[in-house]
């Protein structure tokens, strides 16, 4: 069978690692592309027999996918978060697939995220088809700051898994807040970057069209009131990335 090489980025894990880790334990290799953490993430992980790499040069979840590529040495490549869990029905599946080697194949796993005390299976949130397992020698992900994507080369083609890999995305409120608002300001940067500009009463738009979208073409109803709330804090995620990107112009005008 094909050998394989599990990738986890992490920055300040701690209250994760060890679960993903748990899960990925029958990899033959597992790579923890570490950004610095402050807290234990490194040596739990160190503890628990990964390979840890510390690069404290942040420059965007895109290269440091490839660089973190790079340290593997197996001839597959699964890519996780560190708030990320195989199940069991996921790992037999994946075996099988490293045993047939189809390197001409990328493996689209389907996520499903727990937020907020239930899993989100409506929302827009499910299948969150993620492009994560793939021949090493094959492809690398692009470059992106942020929402960084896998490469498809003319030569592969995708097909999707059945078993879902759990996500555990958010532990409250605050912890949803930072982070989107970390997103945003990277989003925000990137956009500006490139030559972007936004006006406030798109961003308003975009919002209220967010969350529309969300909540009722996509069925967030069916999840309860964290289908709701979810559908809420994602049209003020996405008026915040706009409004920041609208900043940025603003202040170029003083």
């Amino acid at each position: 069978m094909s050998t394989l090489s599990v990738v986890i980025l992490t920055k300040n894990e701690q209250d994760n690692i060890a679960k993903c880790l748990a899960s990925a334990s029958w990899a033959d290799e597992i790579i923890v592309y570490d950004s610095n953490s402050t807290d234990g993430t490194a040596k739990i992980a160190t503890d628990l027999g990964a390979t840890v790499v510390t690069d404290a040069e942040w420059q965007g979840y895109g290269k440091q996918r490839i660089k973190a590529q790079k340290h593997t040495t197996c001839d597959w490549v699964l890519m996780l978060d560190a708030d990320e869990i195989i199940t069991a029905e996921l790992k037999t599946e994946i075996q099988q697939k490293l045993q047939g080697n189809n390197t001409a194949i990328i493996y689209a796993v389907p996520r499903l995220s727990f937020c907020f005390g239930r899993f989100i299976h409506h929302s827009g949130w499910y299948p969150d088809y993620v492009y994560r397992l793939y021949a090493r020698n094959k492809t690398q992900y692009n470059d992106a700051m942020v929402h960084e994507k896998l490469v498809i080369p003319s030569d592969m083609h995708i097909e999707k898994l059945k078993y879902d890999l759990l996500h555990y995305t958010y532990k409250d409120m605050n912890h949803y807040l930072v982070k989107s608002a970390h997103y945003a300001s990277i989003w925000a940067k990137d956009k500006h970057a490139s030559g972007k500009t936004t006006t406030l009463t798109t961003a308003v738009l975009h919002g209220i069209a967010c969350f529309v979208k969300m909540y009722l073409v996509r069925a967030g109803f069916l999840d309860g009131k964290q289908g709701f709330l979810l559908a809420l804090l994602s049209a003020h995620s996405t008026f915040v990335k706009y409004a920041d990107l609208w900043s940025y112009h603003y202040k170029n005008k003083d």
